[in-house]
């Protein structure tokens, strides 16, 4: 496995690559890496003739400058577990080997960007963009892959490369769970003992939700699902939408949407740690 930290030598590289007539497939992380980025990496390897795993925390997609200098960072035990993958290339670039200069362009796609996390958060899916443009760019993969825990990103990111033109195919990977039922995240190192014995009932209440919502409105399952996780002492939910989902509109009805999807945000314990999720109903 190789390690790279100026563009201009993995650009070297896959150069090479590209003229013996391989296939590069790219997943991007923020580092902090967990069997639910191990997933995606072992099937960008099986589908690509060379996988390359860029780990960088973007400043740019922060709207909270303690929640980027609290983000955890690992880069040797991420090398260890992207080497077990077999991943073939990291690219483990700078923040000024990334954003030479500062990036000025905006990106918006509403309705998607607007709601939920775009709501929440705002510019988090500017820099979303202006990030993984970037990586497209810089490693032009064939197939870039993503995890569905991030539900509204892949929306966003499919935006991004229609509107841009891009020549990639972004492949949607199911969600990692422990066995409890939390989805895999960087963020649930951060929980402590106590805080990560109740990050559970987040899930357990969205599945809950499935069976309830089979004999009661959206509205009636909105608020299960709010009131039953609120009422867990150290779990606060910021949001909840259960949404169309493909264009991540609210629906007041089942019937509005073919695939309907239930999308949370939750905070965690007295720092406190944000958890996402979702649930799909339909």
């Amino acid at each position: 496995m190789k390690i790279f930290h100026k563009n201009v030598d993995l650009q070297n590289e896959l150069f090479a690559v590209r003229k013996l007539g391989k296939t590069v497939g790219l997943v991007p992380t923020m580092g902090a890496l967990h069997e639910g980025h191990a997933s995606l990496v072992r099937r960008c390897v099986s589908e690509n003739d060379v996988t390359v795993v860029s780990v960088f925390v973007n400043p740019t997609q922060f709207n909270d400058k303690n929640d980027l200098q609290s983000y955890p960072r690992d880069l040797d035990a991420d090398c260890k577990l992207l080497e077990s993958c077999e991943a073939d290339i990291v690219f483990a670039p700078s923040v000024e080997e990334m954003y030479p200069q500062p990036d000025t362009r905006h990106f918006e796609f509403p309705p998607i960007t607007t709601v939920m996390e775009g709501a929440h958060r705002p510019g988090h899916f500017n820099g979303v963009c202006q990030v993984v443009s970037r990586l497209f760019y810089i490693v032009r993969p064939q197939r870039a892959y993503f995890g569905e825990k991030d539900w509204q990103q892949i929306a966003v990111v499919k935006a991004m490369v229609k509107s841009l033109g891009l020549d990639v195919a972004i492949v949607e990977c199911p969600i990692v769970r422990d066995a409890d039922g939390l989805a895999r995240s960087s963020r649930n190192s951060l929980l402590s003992a106590d805080e990560r014995s109740i990050a559970p009932e987040i899930f357990k209440q969205l599945k809950q939700s499935i069976e309830y919502s089979k004999g009661h409105t959206v509205e009636e399952t909105h608020k299960y699902v709010v009131d039953g996780i609120n009422s867990v002492d150290g779990l606060d939910v910021e949001y909840f939408s259960i949404v169309n989902g493909d264009t991540l509109q609210d629906v007041s009805s089942w019937d509005d949407a073919p695939h309907v999807v239930g999308c949370i945000t939750v905070y965690c314990g007295k720092r406190p740690v944000r958890l996402i999720d979702h649930i799909k109903y339909k």
